[in-house]
């Protein structure tokens, strides 16, 4: 019997693999991953967000014009602010994340300080499962409480 149960064990096992990303709950791995990308980029390091985008991304931000599309048009974006962002420290206030079988939003506030300076983000990112492995589909960036003119 003992034999049968290891067998059987193992066959699932085969079935159905465990993943690294399935070793966490979805809301905890996401923010793990949003986070592991924002310490790059606090770095200079664009790579971390351009490694967890799809390559049918869409993206927004305030200094954009128009919506980028795809993983090309993003990584042209990036690659023009490589090595050009400093951030001394972060707080990622009020992570959310919401999600379903194979989709998540994550939703937080951003608070970056470099040197005397303080920026304020509001920013929502989507994520899709792709072959085991999540992926951010959109991202919008705004500031938070902007000066309107």
């Amino acid at each position: 019997m003992a034999k049968f149960i290891l067998t059987f064990t193992i066959i699932l096992m085969s079935l159905f693999p465990a993943s690294s990303q399935e070793s966490n709950s979805v809301p905890e791995l996401i923010i793990g991953m949003e986070k592991a990308a924002l310490e790059r980029w606090n770095q200079g390091d664009p790579s971390g967000f351009l490694e967890i985008s799809a390559d049918d991304v869409v993206y927004f931000d305030p200094f954009t014009e128009h919506r980028l599309d795809g993983i090309s048009a993003l990584t042209n974006l990036y690659e023009g602010i490589r090595g050009k962002v400093h951030v001394d420290k972060y707080e990622m206030i009020n992570p959310r994340v919401h999600a379903t079988e194979n989709m998540a939003a994550l939703t937080y506030n951003l608070v970056s300080f470099s040197g005397e300076n303080t920026f304020r983000w509001n920013c929502t990112e989507v994520f899709r499962l792709d072959g085991g492995n999540w992926k951010i589909v959109q991202t919008h960036w705004s500031l938070t409480k902007p000066e309107l003119k």
